[in-house]
């Protein structure tokens, strides 16, 4: 029996089939914030300089003498361009002279500055602690926290690489359990970190286990027991919405703690509890019989055909497997534009996900709202692929989050409001450009190198992930930069998806034999098309031929 017959006897969506997608999603929305958990940890308060007339024990002498904070604060640091003290620099010595002038009257800049050799002062309002103000990573030091950010994507690149072939030997199920107690450990451990550097020694660890988390969830909730060739498309939106989800329970969170250590371990913890529920979960049966474990894939399909009330088919369950040798070409084009596809979305995303800052000041209602239109768009996603196809969905997505972004170099700072709502949306369009892709990516791949070839993908969309956070340091020579290079990006990928093969309907292949069989089944379909255009031009031809000839006789 042919495993798509046996996926439709045990029960291809039943009470298992919910059980193992909510066992999985839930997890999913707390990896989420991993992600983009530095938007808060590593938040930037505002800041100056540590001046001893202001923050030693002179300044409650002067304050006595009828000096407020204020006032010497006027005399100790310099205002920048917009009139606001400077974060960087301070006087040499206190300007005096300053508090006898009127509002009106120009600023010192004669006077001699110098930057912030005892350290600053922060505003704690916002943030009790963050990783910059316990580190300092301010002013001449403000590149490690894109440093720190593009650390933790080498991380999930790394995980990418090992993971993927790891799941396609020893299964996803094994590689998932162990991400999680990593992910728990490893989390656990960076709020109690004495330094920075060991602080993203272990983001990497926990990185490289959000990798093969990631990858392992949407391959279980696609590829196990419940997967018939018609949900594909709608199981991997629930999980697309997982991470949806997440980026508002992130900002929930983050709003009701304010310290970055308890934060961290706030989202860390929970992985202990995935962890021990992990071992609950089925294997991904059609991984075991491709791959030879009959026993055990048969064992997994009558686990579930008990559990979804087909107790009767227990008992006559048969396979028949094809072998899938044979090399796998890593170099056709529909695979290296999904590789392409996955750069552009890490690039785009974490470029622009990772300075919420920069958007409004309020990042907790910034975060809420990326994750409130990640959900319709990719609800929009899953109709426009089941209705308009993979390809036209997915260079669609890519192109209107290009415009987006790119329309934002048009609208002045002033306009808050409108900057942010193009920022959103553009965000929100990412999120399409995901889902599709990740299904596209699905019915591209056999199941026997699915995993490696997932791990493939992810490790070009950490190279994009990388990237995107370390665009922002262009911003320096000019703020318009960093937003043409994100919107443009997108852009060009949309129109390169167009290039790419409809994948509407098609089943999902098990064995590189399946894949070969299918684009020669593809290529015949076309060369038949285009037979079929011929026969219908001569058709026509010899149609109109008599016509000609009647128009001569009768001329």
């Amino acid at each position: 029996m042919a495993f798509a017959e046996l996926l439709e006897q045990v029960g291809s969506l039943g009470r298992f089939q919910i059980f193992q997608i909510v066992s999985l999603v839930i997890p999913i929305m707390c990896l989420t914030t991993h992600n983009l958990l530095e938007n808060f940890t590593a938040a930037i308060p505002p800041h100056r300089c540590w001046v001893p007339l202001l923050d030693n024990a002179s300044a409650s002498a002067l304050v006595a003498r009828g000096l407020g904070p204020d006032a010497l604060l006027r005399v100790s640091i310099p205002l920048d361009k917009h009139q606001k003290p400077e974060s960087c620099r301070r006087f040499l010595h206190p300007q005096w002279q300053l508090l006898e002038l009127n509002e009106s009257a120009p600023n010192a800049s004669g006077a001699g500055t110098e930057p912030c050799l005892d350290g600053w002062v922060y505003d704690r309002s916002d943030f009790t602690s963050t990783i910059v103000s316990k580190w300092d990573m301010v002013c001449d030091w403000q590149f490690l926290k894109p440093m720190a950010q593009s650390i933790y994507m080498a991380g999930i690149m790394t995980g990418a690489v090992i993971c993927g072939p790891v799941s396609d030997r020893f299964g996803r199920r094994l590689v998932l359990s162990w991400c999680y107690l990593q992910m728990a450990i490893s989390g656990t451990c960076c709020a109690a970190v004495p330094n920075f550097s060991l602080y993203c020694c272990l983001r990497f660890l926990s990185a490289f286990a959000v990798a093969g988390i990631m990858m392992n969830t949407g391959t279980l909730c696609k590829y196990g027991p419940m997967d018939p060739p018609e949900t594909r498309a709608r199981v991997m939106t629930i999980n697309a919405l997982g991470f949806s989800f997440g980026q508002a329970l992130l900002s929930g969170i983050a709003y009701a703690i304010r310290d970055w250590c308890i934060l961290q371990l706030a989202v860390s913890l929970p992985f202990f509890l995935f962890f021990l529920s992990s071992w609950w979960l089925a294997e991904s049966a059609r991984w075991l019989i491709i791959t030879g474990k009959m026993d055990r894939g048969l064992h997994e399909l009558k686990k579930v055909a008990r559990m979804n009330g087909k107790k009767d088919i227990r008992d006559t369950l048969t396979i028949e497997v094809r072998s899938g040798a044979g090399p796998m070409s890593w170099t056709s084009f529909p695979v290296r534009a999904a590789a392409w596809g996955r750069v552009c979305l890490g690039f785009t995303f974490y470029g622009l996900a990772l300075d919420l800052q920069s958007l409004l000041s309020d990042i907790f209602l910034v975060q809420v709202l990326f994750g409130a239109i990640d959900m319709p768009n990719k609800m929009g996603a899953f109709f426009a692929m089941n209705r308009l196809g993979r390809r036209l969905t997915q260079a669609g997505s890519l192109i209107l989050a290009g415009l987006c972004i790119l329309a934002n170099t048009m609208v002045p700072q002033e306009l808050q409001t409108l900057r942010t709502t193009l920022a959103v949306l553009g965000i929100g369009f990412v999120g399409s450009a995901f889902t599709c892709l990740v299904v596209y990516c699905s019915e591209l791949f056999p199941t026997v190198l699915r995993m490696t070839a997932v791990g493939g993908g992810q490790t070009t969309a950490r190279l994009g992930s990388i990237l995107g956070p370390l665009v922002r340091l262009l911003g320096q020579f000019n703020p318009l930069l960093p937003l043409i290079i994100y919107g443009a990006v997108p852009v060009v990928s949309g129109l390169a998806a167009l290039l790419l093969p409809e994948t509407l309907n098609l089943p999902l292949p098990d064995t590189i034999q399946d894949r070969e069989e299918r684009e020669k089944i593809g290529e015949g379909e076309r060369d038949r098309r285009e037979r079929e255009r011929e026969r219908q031009i001569q058709i026509q031809t010899q149609r109109e031929r008599p016509r000609d000839l009647e128009t001569e006789g009768d001329s």
